[in-house]
């Protein structure tokens, strides 16, 4: 059962507290105005939000599932292999210059990251989350001489291995969704799930396991903030295919969710007979202030 090898093992995450968003970042290549920004913010932070005490048996289907008008982005997923010995000071310049490379590079339009909290059947130590509005502001990044020298001399000097999967999804067309911005995407937990199918799913079963947890996830709004699914088209981790992330509001929501009998028998009856093999890591996001450390 995945569930039981997402038990929570947390790690100290002060360093995270450093990480501090730029309140002015709104890429320019978005047409979204200042007053769609306020009426969109005051909207959704006034709303009554149930966190972690919520008995996970009294779902709440959201009604918008099929009818929001939604709008394609692309997510990058980074999972880092860090060396034993890494010191504090050393993590930290690590995710602080990843974390910042988004005020230095068009097309970044949300990122998180943070130290992995569960053990892993590969060993990465530190994930990284990235959305882009399209594909082509993915390749700049890829090929910009400032992110090749942040990992040139801030991240491969403490790490011995990374793993990079890029996939295209679908969020809801609002600005609080697209960029990530508001109350509910200050903290949490990153759940990031990457899976193999068989061959032979492909056409019909694979699409139905991932359109089954997108239902699922839709069905807790009180636990999850966001969840998005896609195909993987990096060829440099290709023996994965599929890529999931989902933002959840708490570690106890986190383990709410992934301990519910419905999670549970929907990976039970829909993924476990047609997967090779599967990669489940998970992070804490911290609160964020104003600054820019």
């Amino acid at each position: 059962m995945i569930a039981q090898s997402l038990t929570v093992n947390p790690f100290p995450n002060s360093f995270l507290k450093c990480h501090r968003p730029n309140p002015g970042f709104l890429s320019s290549s978005v047409s979204l105005n200042v007053s769609r920004w306020n009426e969109a913010m005051s909207m959704r932070l006034s709303r009554e939000r149930t966190v972690g005490t919520t008995v996970l048996a009294s779902k709440e289907q959201s009604s918008s599932y099929n009818s929001e008008k939604k709008r394609k982005v692309v997510e990058h997923i980074c999972l880092l292999k860090a060396k034993k010995d890494l010191s504090e000071e050393e993590e930290k310049d690590m995710l602080d210059y990843l974390y910042t490379s988004q005020y230095q590079m068009g097309g970044i339009v949300a990122i998180s990251l943070g130290r992995i909290s569960n053990e892993n059947v590969e060993n990465y130590t530190h994930g990284v989350f990235m959305r882009f509005q399209r594909k082509e502001h993915l390749v700049k990044f890829y090929e910009n001489p400032f992110y090749s020298k942040v990992l040139k001399e801030h991240v491969m000097p403490y790490c011995h291995g990374l793993m990079n999967v890029d996939y295209e999804t679908e969020v809801e067309d609002d600005i609080l969704p697209i960029f990530r911005k508001g109350e509910d995407f200050n903290f949490g937990v990153e759940f990031v799930l990457l899976i193999s199918f068989i061959q032979s799913a492909f056409g019909g079963p694979a699409e139905d396991a991932l359109e089954s947890l997108k239902r699922l996830t839709a069905e807790f709004p009180s636990l999850i903030v966001q969840s998005t699914q896609g195909s993987n088209f990096n060829l440099s981790s290709e023996i994965y295919t599929h890529a999931v992330v989902i933002r959840l509001r708490s570690v106890e929501a986190f383990e709410m969710f992934v301990g519910s009998s419905d999670y549970k028998e929907m990976w039970s009856n829909k993924f476990q007979p047609i997967i090779r093999t599967q990669l489940p890591v998970h992070f804490s996001v911290d609160p964020v202030g104003t600054e820019i450390m």
